[in-house]
């Protein structure tokens, strides 16, 4: 050993006994719990762990959370199924097991609605629902139209958002080209825009 060497430059090689007293110890529970992101483990759909920051966004107690599906974290049945026939579609193509995507979610306790950036990564490819880490940010304040939308045009608003084609958001969402246009034409009733491009600043307005 190089006594001129220093003893931090990687401090795996180091013994614990040589490392400094007051150097801390890893503690990848407390950093997982304490994260600044909302944070879920789940395994087939099902929530098998999840942070404070997720609890605290969704107005939830670790019971609400733990051992049940996202199910009760959509606004209906269909969106859940809908999303994860997506999301099962993506990954299964993704060359990094990587997915994300903007949809309305539900708090807990007080049902309320909110728009919710997901990001997430499978670790199973070949299965992707099979073992997942995901993160959530509450964007609410930047999208507040989920409560006058139905739960189809809140889908095709988001993907719209996001610079999808009609086209391309009809391929995502298994939808004909056609009925997307429908949808979108709704979307601009709605928020009293002409064109596709005001809508988009009104989706995130």
């Amino acid at each position: 050993m190089d006594p001129n060497a220093n003893p931090h430059a990687n401090p795996q090689a180091v013994p614990p006994a040589l490392r400094p007293a007051d150097e801390p110890a890893l503690d990848y529970r407390s950093a997982f719990e304490f994260a600044p992101v909302a944070v879920a483990l789940s395994r087939d759909r099902c929530i098998v762990d999840c942070n404070l920051r997720m609890l605290a966004m969704f107005g939830a107690q670790r019971d609400d959370l733990v051992g049940h599906t996202f199910e009760r974290l959509y606004p209906t049945r269909a969106e859940f199924d809908r999303t994860g026939r997506r999301i099962l579609a993506e990954l299964r193509v993704a060359g990094d097991g990587e997915y994300s995507d903007e949809r309305v979610m539900r708090r807990v306790r007080d049902g309320r609605l909110f728009w919710c950036h997901v990001s997430g990564h499978a670790f199973d490819r070949a299965h992707p629902h099979a073992a997942c880490i995901w993160s959530f940010e509450d964007i609410s304040h930047r999208r507040q139209d989920c409560v006058d939308l139905t739960p189809r045009e809140r889908e095709i608003g988001a993907l719209l958002v996001e610079g999808l084609t009609s086209k391309l958001t009809a391929k995502r969402l298994g939808l004909s080209p056609r009925t997307v246009e429908i949808y979108r034409s709704r979307l601009m009733r709605k928020h009293g825009v002409d064109t596709a491009t005001g809508l988009v600043r009104k989706l995130m307005s």
